[in-house]
């Protein structure tokens, strides 16, 4: 799952946990001033062990996530799927969907109009 520790301090270091990308925190943010976003991946135990120790975490939505630096993070399932971007369309690394695409076998043709509209 990815997560972001909001702090002042320096990023994080624990085992379970793998910070993956970072960023200023943004002005908009209430009490960012001077705080940076760690953007962290951990199993979801690990992540309930560090709220219970008082660690600034924040949960992702769905979006992407402006690193400052011309890249970025991606997120869909709630965290659980994420892209580490150097530019917005250029991917560093990634989380996806372990199941293979469903679809037609490669180089398949496929007459488009007829499987949109069935004409």
């Amino acid at each position: 799952m990815m997560f972001i520790i909001r702090t002042d301090g320096a990023a994080p270091q624990n085992a379970d946990i793998a910070v993956k990308a970072s960023r200023s925190t943004p002005e908009i943010v209430p009490g960012g001033q001077g705080k940076t976003d760690y953007f962290c991946v951990a199993e979801p135990e690990a992540i309930e062990a560090l709220k219970g120790r008082s660690v600034p975490v924040v949960n992702v939505h769905d979006g992407y996530y402006e690193d400052g630096k011309g890249g970025g993070v991606a997120v869909w399932g709630q965290g659980r799927y994420w892209e580490i971007r150097d530019t917005p369309f250029t991917v560093k690394e990634a989380v996806g969907p372990t199941e293979p695409a469903k679809g037609n076998a490669q180089g398949e043709h496929v007459e488009v109009r007829r499987a949109i509209f069935g004409a």
